[in-house]
């Protein structure tokens, strides 16, 4: 029989919405694991192939394999990482846009998923939302965590489908109505945790890689944070995750520069900021799944003619409150 930690979300669903595979464990993995070690199940929806994206780990960079097809070589890493998390996952199926750079930027490649008409991309996350029937969903705040196109089209996307998957009016040939009943952005890098990690460091006589950041701190958006998830404990496995990821993650880089006993002292969250959500939320949440008392009765309450929204976090883009 499992223990009571590891039944203590038995049958809640969590679906975490990431414009390229690499995101899903670079922002919000240690917490995936920890709601699949409590008996929860999590799926990742991946918009965008990543097929686009720099090899960024100088030692892959002139593999001939990966030079000759990157495109299978990232759903390689994909399905290791998701293996190692423990997680279901999906590709949404479009194509990735790039990060355009250049004065005056580039136009983006025709038939990228930036592009692609909103009812297209609505339309294929509904169908992943209505198949898996989340209780709880996650994805990008408005500014897509930093400004690349795929980031910010999985937010449009991820509130649109958000809002649709519910109505049994919106793409009825699309599966039955599921309205996911809380919606997260991720504010895994928030200014608060930059800024007490190079301070940790600094303490500890260890050569900090955020001093830039720390320098720009005050250029940063401030966000709201509502919910932090302790998995201090499922660290290692994030970064098993993140390693899975090979051409976009040099293990020499300043990922791994944190000692994790020091991360775990410092930040032993990932944290969290509620967007919507059919069921109040209340300040400092320490799990995304607060409120949904189990499986059963999040079920109903899902397929319910009768929600009201309860908490309308977007009013709050923008505020001056983030939690330190």
């Amino acid at each position: 029989m499992p223990s009571t930690d590891q039944a203590s979300h038995a049958g809640l669903r969590l679906l975490a919405v990431h414009a390229h595979p690499d995101d899903e464990s670079s922002k919000g993995a240690a917490a995936s694991a920890a709601y699949v070690a409590r008996g929860a199940r999590v799926c990742v929806v991946s918009c965008t192939g990543g097929e686009r994206g720099d090899v960024l780990n100088e030692r892959l960079k002139d593999d001939p394999h990966i030079l000759r097809d990157i495109a299978q070589v990232r759903r390689d890493e994909m399905a290791a990482a998701a293996a190692v998390l423990g997680i279901e996952h999906v590709w949404l199926g479009f194509m990735d846009s790039g990060l355009p750079e250049g004065d005056p930027l580039p136009p983006l490649p025709e038939g990228c998923f930036a592009l692609e008409p909103i009812s297209v991309t609505t339309e294929a996350l509904v169908r992943v939302i209505r198949s898996f029937r989340p209780h709880v969903m996650t994805t990008y705040d408005e500014l897509g965590g930093y400004p690349h196109p795929d980031h910010i089209m999985t937010h449009t996307v991820s509130m649109s489908a958000f809002l649709a998957a519910g109505d049994p009016t919106a793409y009825p040939h699309a599966g039955p109505a599921w309205q996911p009943l809380k919606l997260y952005y991720n504010q895994t890098h928030s200014g608060g945790r930059i800024r007490a990690f190079h301070d940790a460091m600094v303490a500890e006589g260890i050569e900090s890689p955020y001093t830039e950041w720390v320098a720009a701190i005050d250029k940063r958006p401030v966000r709201t944070i509502t919910t932090r998830v302790p998995c201090s404990e499922h660290f290692p496995t994030r970064d098993a995750a993140l390693m899975a990821h090979a051409t976009q993650v040099d293990p020499d880089g300043w990922w791994f520069r944190m000692p994790r006993e020091l991360e775990a002292r410092v930040w032993p969250t990932e944290d969290f900021e509620a967007a919507l959500s059919y069921v109040p939320v209340h300040a400092i949440e320490d799990d995304l799944f607060a409120g949904l008392p189990d499986a059963a009765a999040a079920d109903a309450l899902a397929t319910s003619a009768h929600l009201t929204v309860a908490y309308d976090g977007r009013a709050h883009a923008g505020s001056t409150q983030e939690a330190s």
